[in-house]
This record gives C-alpha cells, sequence and structure tokens, in this order.
C-alpha cells in the first residue's frame, strides 16, 4: 500500500509534466514550421523580394516603352525611330547594316 502511495506521487507529476512537454513540442514545432511559421515567413519575405525586383525592373521597361511612343506621338517625330519600326515593318535592310540569319 505504501509503495504504492509513493509511486502514484511520483508517477502522476511525471506524466502531467510529460504530457505538458508533449503540448509544448507540438505548438512549438508548428510554429517553426507550419502554414504560418518562421519559415513559411521566411519564403514568404523571399518571395517579396523578388517579385519587388521584377516589378523595379517592369517599371524601368514600362518607362521606355512610354518614352518611344511620346517620341512617336509627338508633332516632330523622331527619324531613328521611324527609320526603324519602317525597316522593320518593310523588311528592308540599309547597306551598312550587318544582318545575321539564324538557322530554322
Amino acid at each position: 500500500m505504501v509503495i504504492r502511495r509513493r509511486l502514484r506521487r511520483f508517477l502522476i507529476p511525471l506524466v502531467l509534466y510529460g504530457i505538458s512537454a508533449g503540448v509544448a513540442a507540438y505548438f512549438v514545432h508548428h510554429a517553426h514550421s507550419g502554414a504560418r511559421g518562421i519559415e513559411a515567413q521566411q519564403k514568404y519575405e523571399a518571395q517579396v523580394a523578388e517579385l519587388s525586383a521584377e516589378l523595379d525592373g517592369l517599371k524601368t521597361q514600362r518607362s521606355e516603352w512610354e518614352r518611344r511612343i511620346a517620341l512617336l506621338r509627338s508633332d516632330q517625330i523622331d527619324r531613328d525611330l521611324l527609320e526603324e519600326r519602317a525597316r522593320v515593318m518593310l523588311g528592308r535592310v540599309h547597306k551598312n547594316d550587318l544582318v545575321i540569319i539564324t538557322g530554322p
């Protein structure tokens, strides 16, 4: 009888501490590698940085196209751009142009 009481006095807190440690480990694990954990946050931050760099490149490209369009729309058309577009549309080349023909 005395042994059972001592055993119970020792095992009950041990089991409760074990369960508490298991629950805490579960939450720590999911806080680190869950769908909204630290690893997911780092992936999202890397994706945001990549998309921001792509956005900056696209903004630069858009401003370049807007500048070229503005040159074509103005009262006095830029002669170089007009010549370039005419060559592309007509399929003509200048005698000083270097033409590189790629294979089929």
